[in-house]
């Protein structure tokens, strides 16, 4: 029997626009042939299009955690909306009538069961004779080169500002350093060129004297920090690259702008396999620097309670391309989980996965990872975010045995009565401290709490924003 749920559907839709064309056309009964395979391996049909002949849509669940979907429609988005519309009708329950499978989908399973033995073949071979991957080392050599040239080109941008003194800077000081900024997309550092354009952005924003002192100060300090950094790292590389391996402790690689390869994480051992994640918590947002939205996910791992993060990253320009994600209610099955370089809040991925629906000892498990001593979380998040480099923001699942509403400010409150204060960050953009008066006396009394962490300058204080709730029934989110 296939398995379908709305919530998997919605997942895999491109935006809000797709759901609701996809569940469109199942209102307007677009489809006059809805079929299913005699061995419920397949989906297929006809929908309605604007001429005369209708498009021939299909699902294939031959390998049921990767489903091929095919369309005769020229729609560049995937899966288009006849797709979903073919499987809302499904799990709507429109009645599905009982068909053969035809030829061509046949012939194009064999052609695709034909490339899976030749896979297979080249990974026996590949693991009989197991081969590091090849590095170019004179194109490594010229790139290094670049990116030094261009690291030395940016610290001569960050000598001028501070050197020009803040107290000057107004909006052609800052119009003239987004000139000169532009030039480092030439030297193979977008990470170091993004954090310039993050400053500009903090110059440029309409707002007092003394405000933009206190948003400006952190991005030069960290701009500062990642082109020493960057430049001794770089040029340790470049006179011995067999010695020096790339940086897989910490995230510089990334932020001075390496697109991680899998198979690079896989060749540095960057892998899990078979991994069980629960996400607590997502959001869609816009990183301006960036000119990306950003669709971000906080997941528990459950065997090891490590708090993981996935991003999926769709540029200004290419947005309506790619597929928006969504929050995610189920359990995600990884065969082969891939962990980038990080800290605290590793960011994941994973090509090949199955899911559940989340089971009672699961929210028991996650409950169970949490972490108890206020005085070890405190330690924890300060000795991250002094690092320059490193995320001011980090996000932790915390135990608590109460959760306290004083003078009309929540608190997270420990077993030695220890407490995090519980306020609203400014980077999220979005209120969920006062949400928590909504719940139950129950729901606030020996939970679990996701929440993002961050260090108040003008007061020095480490305050947390709630995201969500984890008890044994399950997870109670504050955002979306």
């Amino acid at each position: 029997m296939i398995t379908l749920t709305e919530a998997y559907v919605d997942s895999v839709a491109l935006n809000a626009g797709a759901i609701k064309n996809g569940r469109d056309l199942v209102k307007k009964n677009s489809f006059p042939l809805l079929c299913r395979s005699e061995d419920d391996t397949l989906l297929f049909g006809e929908c309605k299009g604007s001429g005369s002949e209708p498009y021939r849509c299909s699902v294939d669940f031959l390998k049921p955690e990767s489903p091929t979907f095919r369309c005769s429609c020229p729609s560049r988005q995937f899966p288009c909306k006849h797709l979903l519309g073919l499987m809302y009708a499904y799990v709507l329950g429109k009645p599905f009538a009982p068909a053969a499978i035809p030829q061509d989908i046949v012939d194009k399973r064999g052609k695709a069961e034909k490339r899976e033995e030749k896979k297979k073949d080249a990974s026996a071979q590949a693991s009989d004779q197991p081969r590091k991957r090849q590095t170019n080392k004179s194109a490594l050599v010229k790139k290094i080169a670049a990116q030094l040239e261009g690291i030395e080109l940016a610290d001569k941008l960050l000598a001028g500002l501070v050197q020009s003194g803040l107290g000057a800077a107004d909006k052609k000081t800052a119009q003239t350093l987004g000139d000169q900024a532009q030039q480092l997309g030439n030297y193979y550092i977008p990470g170091i060129q993004a954090s310039f354009f993050a400053l500009l952005l903090e110059l440029n924003a309409d707002q007092e004297r003394e405000t933009m002192y206190t948003g400006v100060i952190p991005h030069l300090i960290a701009i500062y920090s990642l082109v020493k950094k960057s430049r001794d790292y770089l040029k340790s590389r470049m006179d011995n690259l067999e010695e020096v391996p790339m940086e897989t402790g910490t995230a510089l690689e990334e932020r001075i702008g390496h697109a991680w390869q899998l198979a690079e994480l896989r060749e540095y051992g960057l892998t899990e396999r078979d991994a069980e994640l629960l996400q607590l918590s997502f959001r869609s947002y816009a990183e301006p620097s960036r000119a990306e939205f950003v669709d971000e996910g906080h997941w528990i791992q459950l065997s090891s309670g490590h708090i993981h993060v996935t991003r999926t990253y769709r540029p200004y320009r290419a947005a309506k391309h790619i597929r928006e994600e969504d929050s995610f209610f189920q359990v995600v099955r990884s065969k082969e989980l891939f962990v980038y370089p990080g800290e605290l809040n590793t960011r994941v991925r994973w090509e090949e996965a199955s899911f559940r629906e989340p089971l009672p000892e699961d929210f028991r498990r996650a409950q169970d990872q949490a972490r108890r001593s206020y005085a070890d979380v405190v330690k924890i998040v300060k000795n991250q975010i002094k690092n320059p480099l490193s995320d001011k923001n980090p996000v932790m699942l915390v135990a608590y045995r109460e959760v306290l509403r004083i003078d009309g400010q929540y608190a997270l409150v420990d077993e030695q009565n220890k407490q995090i204060p519980l306020v609203d960050i400014p980077r999220l953009g979005h209120a969920t401290t006062q949400l928590l008066s909504l719940l139950t006396q129950n729901d606030l009394r020996n939970g679990a709490m996701l929440v993002m962490f961050r260090h108040d300058f003008e007061t020095n204080r480490l305050t947390a924003q709630p995201l969500s709730i984890v008890s044994s029934q399950g997870v109670i989110r504050l955002m979306y």
